[in-house]
């Protein structure tokens, strides 16, 4: 397997060295820890630079051919320009911008799309924001497809992600501003925003449709502060994420056993934030994976990696304005507590350490989150080829859930992970169940 490039790999190595020497490591420890890592460095680095062929290799050449000349025509599409505010009133939605405040003092962006018509309310998943709803276009985007069947749309955005990059005293530059993982999110951000969309609202309930993280922090809430099952009328996973003991992104399979020695490079390399815009690793990962036009297709968007790929459903002519969107940014927590997860085969909250966990909540392990207090209707959508919800693990899901009201597998044998929000029949495999739960509930 050919090396990492000499200069990245020296930078990592003296990272690693500076802050194990700063810890009074052992040589010996020195010198394992830093084997350790360029070993895994170049697992990830064969990994990444077989994704194009690894994908492709059921597909003809006039097939992939037909993909880049698609994605080459289509860079040149007005809306990779636009915000989402910009998209919305373009295709004809009006749309308005909220503001909330945690009790932890990060302020959060809200969207809403005013209608007449029962409140709904989208949470996206990690890397994710409130544009993932809208960037499939006006034909497919769950944003637009809820507003034109007359929902009251409301977008929520987490912490960290770009429209909810501020903090009453902290700023993005600072380590302490990415101090947290998605179980704050389900404890505090999801909670303010539902309370604020029902007051604007003048509602005593909403539905809500979450994807991935989106599923995974309305489990922590509802299981961690119960009273919000009673403000729930419907909740719609989509691709649902709890227990993760079959994940199958290579990727994350990779990443999750050296979960502590990435988040200590990552912290330097991004302060906290996993991957940040025109960081070193963001430029590491577009070296390891080519300049090819199939290579900034597949590789250069680090959701592809994490979550996969699913040609016959991806709309290529409007990739370009899905990358200019994607990613949003996250916290590097955010990734190692799934990691966790992966690792112990359970849905529990944060691992700190034997000591930390002792500090925090009185135990040696972390708790388990208990879904079973979760009592709103619960809707699974999932799909054998997903990369991160196994069907096992959604399984093991329902099988915790006090009412699970749907139980949906998508019936197209390739669909992953993100065409959940982006797939090209997202109305046909997707859209039209929803709609049937939505009057039903």
């Amino acid at each position: 397997m050919p090396p990492i490039f000499s200069s990245q790999r020296f930078l990592l190595c003296l990272f690693i060295a500076y802050l194990l020497i700063e810890q009074h490591a052992a040589r010996p420890v020195l010198y394992a820890a830093l084997v350790d890592f360029t070993t895994w460095i170049d697992v990830i680095v064969g990994f990444v630079k077989q994704l194009p062929s690894i994908i492709t290799e059921n597909l003809t050449p006039d097939v992939i051919a037909n993909i880049l000349d698609a994605y080459v025509s289509s860079k040149d599409n007005e809306d990779i320009r636009l915000n989402i505010t910009q998209l919305l009133l373009k295709y004809a939605h009006s749309v308005e911008e909220h503001r909330v405040r945690t009790e932890d003092g990060y302020i959060l962006g809200l969207f809403h799309i005013p209608r007449n018509g029962s409140v709904v309310f989208l949470m996206h998943g990690m890397l994710g924001s409130s544009d993932d709803w809208v960037t499939a276009g006006s034909e497919t985007g769950l944003a637009y497809l809820l507003s034109e069947a007359g929902y009251d749309v409301w977008l929520g955005n987490a912490r960290g992600n770009k429209h909810s990059r501020r903090h009453i005293r902290l700023t993005p530059a600072s380590e302490q501003f990415w101090d947290f993982t998605w179980d704050e999110i389900g404890r505090l951000d999801l909670p303010i925003m539902i309370d604020y969309v029902l007051k604007e609202s003048n509602a005593t309930q909403l539905k809500y449709i979450g994807h991935s993280q989106g599923t995974t922090t309305f489990f922590v809430m509802c299981s961690e502060r119960p009273e919000y099952n009673e403000k729930v009328s419907l909740m719609v996973a989509l691709s649902p994420v709890a227990w993760m003991s079959h994940v199958q992104s290579p990727l994350v399979q990779l990443v999750a056993p050296s979960g502590n020695l990435l988040y200590t490079v990552m912290q330097m390399f991004g302060h906290g934030e996993f991957l940040p815009e025109n960081g070193v690793l963001s430029l590491m990962s577009r070296k390891i994976c080519g300049q090819s036009t199939l290579a900034e297709i597949l590789c250069n968007n680090v959701v592809f990696l994490i979550c996969g790929f699913d040609l016959p459903q991806l709309n290529i002519i409007n990739l370009p304005v899905i990358f200019s969107h994607t990613p949003s940014g996250a916290a590097t927590k955010q990734l190692l507590h799934y990691g966790q997860g992966v690792l112990s085969g359970e849905f529990r909250q944060y691992d700190w350490g034997e000591t930390g966990n002792f500090d925090h909540y009185g135990t040696r392990e972390p708790p388990n989150y208990p879904v079973h207090k979760i009592t709103a209707p619960v809707a699974l959508f999932y799909s054998d080829a997903d990369w991160l919800a196994s069907p096992i693990d959604v399984q093991r899901l329902k099988e915790n859930l006090g009412n699970v009201v749907d139980y949906y597998k998508v019936p197209f044998k390739g669909f992953n992970h993100v065409d959940f929000v982006w797939a090209k029949d997202f109305k046909e495999l997707i859209f039209r169940r929803i709609m049937t739960l939505l009057r039903k509930y």
